[in-house]
């Protein structure tokens, strides 16, 4: 039963669905903070609504503090980095390690013998009995 499970962990497949999740989940961290941050902003100062608060750069000629947050874009860059090392370092790099030394401990079985040495033997051994009897 465990060994089923651990050859279901190793699979591939698994282990690149269980990445791309967590990714798909640092990625859209910041593809919100570059829309709260950087785009939002942009498009209040154009209508004239509150921008989101935030360090950042003011924008020249909105009728009200906007802000550009870059401070939460690159926050969130530098999660994604560090979530995607961790992934790649604890996930990534020892499950290939261990692919890799199952791999090289696979070793062919023996060649199993075709129909025609099968048929050749099981001749030879009826002869064998016809000339016993």
């Amino acid at each position: 039963m465990l060994k089923g499970f651990k050859d279901f962990l190793m699979r591939g497949n698994v282990i690149d669905l269980s990445v791309a999740v967590i990714i798909g989940a640092a990625f859209t961290t910041i593809v919100t903070s570059f829309t709260d941050g950087l785009v939002k902003p942009l498009i209040n100062s154009a209508g004239g609504t509150h921008a989101a608060d935030g360090l950042g750069f003011r924008i020249i000629g909105s009728k009200e503090n906007t802000f550009l947050d870059f401070g939460a874009v690159i926050n969130a860059t530098i999660n994604f980095v560090i979530v995607a090392a961790i992934i790649y370092f604890l996930i990534i790099l020892p499950v290939k390690h261990i692919q890799e030394r199952r791999k090289r401990g696979e070793e062919p079985g023996p060649a199993q013998p075709t129909d025609v040495e099968l048929l050749i033997e099981i001749r030879d051994l009826l002869r064998q009995q016809q000339q016993k009897s």
